[in-house]
């Protein structure tokens, strides 16, 4: 993996990763570039958290990826993930790339990390030569986070109430230069 092709987005809890992220995937596609992989969401109830969905980037399918309660996966604080739509939505997602330019991990956190499909899927995706976006937990500890750590060398980009809205355009015009005219309409 060239580390000029890696681009990880960390940031306390709210600072706007996804959104980030979501604005980023827009942009290329408006610029004719293929994209790749998946993100999560919080899903609200009565203005309350209450869990998360994960999302294929490409195909807009979705799946739970932890709730409030009592489910029968890994516990996260209060959450219980979801192993079963973790790995079929969101690995599914992952394990696609080679048919995109450009891929997003959405995020590398806590609850994805329950899945040893995921991390799998993720060390993978990371021996790929194309631009990937990768959000990860600023303060989660593991051992691919220190892997992926270890391959941008302190280059990660810290998401800020400040910056957030400028970083889509300036990833896409980033990763448009890499990929040239690959893609790009």
């Amino acid at each position: 993996m060239d580390d000029e092709r890696l681009f990880v987005l960390t940031g306390a809890p709210g600072s706007g990763k996804t959104t980030v992220v979501l604005r980023l995937v827009d942009i290329l596609k408006q610029m004719g570039v293929s994209v790749g992989g998946m993100y999560t969401r919080e899903v609200r109830s009565s203005g309350s958290r209450v869990g998360f969905e994960i999302v294929d980037v490409a195909t807009g399918k979705v799946g739970v990826l932890a709730s409030v309660g009592h489910g029968s996966g890994p516990r996260v604080g209060k959450y219980s993930v979801n192993l079963k739509d973790l790995e079929e939505v969101g690995v599914k997602a992952i394990e696609s790339a080679n048919q995109y330019d450009v891929v997003v991990v959405d995020e590398v956190g806590p609850m994805e990390l329950k899945s040893h499909k995921f991390k799998e899927a993720v060390r993978k995706l990371l021996t790929r030569d194309k631009p990937i976006v990768l959000t990860i937990h600023y303060r989660a500890s593991d051992e691919l986070l220190e892997e992926i750590r270890k391959l941008v060398g302190g280059k990660s980009i810290v998401v800020t109430f400040e910056n957030r809205d400028r970083l889509p355009m300036e990833l896409a015009k980033r990763i448009k230069g890499i990929l040239g005219g690959v893609g790009i309409g």
